[in-house]
């Protein structure tokens, strides 16, 4: 069964909603693309459009900000209505995630 921190990162991607949450220690606003599992855990894939993490600041629309997440390490999950943040076109298959559940719809 899906954890609870699971289930609002999957409806935040079915609404295409932004997801701000810690992870690490650092502040991150998130749009999620691709969510499922890797040997039995939880994960997202994220492109990250603001907040910080381990590199430093985040630098806007650059193709480095895709972010694999173990779920079960995000804490202070919420989700908001804003604009959606993408790179485009992808330009390698995502290998963060082993059994896909739901990927964002373009």
């Amino acid at each position: 069964m899906p954890s609870a921190a699971y289930n609002i990162i999957r409806s935040a991607i079915v609404a295409k909603q932004q997801v701000f949450a810690t992870y690490h220690g650092h502040s991150r606003e998130l749009c999620p693309h691709t969510i499922g599992t890797t040997t039995g855990m939880e994960r997202v894939l994220c492109y990250q459009f603001g907040g910080n993490s381990s590199q430093g600041r985040i630098v806007p629309d650059s193709p480095d900000n895709w972010r694999c997440m173990n779920i079960s390490e995000m804490v202070n999950i919420t989700v908001a209505d804003g604009p959606w943040h993408s790179v485009s076109p992808h330009t390698k298959p995502q290998s963060c995630i082993g059994v896909v559940d739901l990927e964002v719809s373009h």
